[in-house]
């Protein structure tokens, strides 16, 4: 098990751990600031700071999997290729600093709360959602066409209202007595410990509350200009939004 330091403070940049395993898909730690791929967002990139110095590369991340192929709590960091010489320098036991790609993984958390603005914007289900490093999407499920302008327009002004975003948790007992909180229609929160990680935007006013498990800014204003750049039809029933920072 790996313990996921940013479910608790996404604005941790680094943190000393331990290797407990090495395999074909990377190096397992005992804790980690790093994201792993999971609910559209993408895995964190950054380095392992190995005892002698020396920097080993990571360009993904993923959780392990058991001998079935099922995810588990484990997270594994992917090494960049040719770096043969120190991944023989790595041992189970050996300490190291895990230390992510702030620049790129803040690009992360500003599309992703974005999508939670768009989730209060367009209140239908999302059947699709892909966040990266340059651009992020949301499908909706719905036949109706959306305007990009206006869209973009609701972004600024949320945006503009500075409105905090605050990570808190509710009972599998609540979920179920409020399923409307489950915004997306392809990925389940993750069951089996009684309590679900939610995230909030706004204060008095609620612009938006549902299960995620994503990294995400501390208030709306540090997600700066990111705008609709187009809008696709992708089916009878899905219009796909995308986005991505103003130019």
């Amino acid at each position: 098990m790996t313990q996921d330091l940013f479910r608790q403070d996404a604005r941790l940049r680094q943190t000393s751990a331990t290797i407990t395993a090495i395999g074909p898909d990377g190096l397992v730690l005992d804790r980690t600031v790093f994201y792993p791929l999971g609910g559209g967002q993408a895995g964190d990139t950054g380095w392992l700071l190995l005892a002698d110095g020396q920097r080993l590369g990571v360009v993904d991340t993923r959780k392990a999997k058991d001998a079935e192929g099922r995810p588990t709590a484990a997270i594994c960091h992917v090494p960049a290729p040719g770096q043969d010489d120190l991944l023989a320098l790595c041992t189970v036991g050996a300490p190291v600093t895990a230390e992510v790609d702030w620049e790129r993984r803040h690009r992360l958390m500003r599309f992703h709360t974005t999508t939670h603005l768009l989730c209060h914007l367009v209140a239908l289900p999302v059947n699709g959602c892909s966040i990266t490093a340059d651009a992020a999407r949301l499908d909706f499920h719905t036949d109706q066409p959306l305007d990009k302008e206006a869209l973009s327009a609701g972004i600024a002004r949320l945006v503009g209202a500075a409105l905090p975003v605050t990570v808190g948790e509710i009972t599998e007992a609540e979920l179920d007595a409020n399923p409307a909180l489950v915004k997306s229609m392809s990925v389940s929160p993750p069951r089996g410990t009684g309590a679900v990680r939610t995230i909030r935007v706004g204060a008095e006013e609620l612009i938006d509350l549902q299960p995620c498990g994503g990294t995400h800014v501390a208030n709306t204003a540090e997600i700066g200009a990111v705008v609709v750049t187009k809008i696709e039809k992708k089916g009878a029933m899905a219009r796909r939004v995308v986005l991505g920072f103003a130019t």
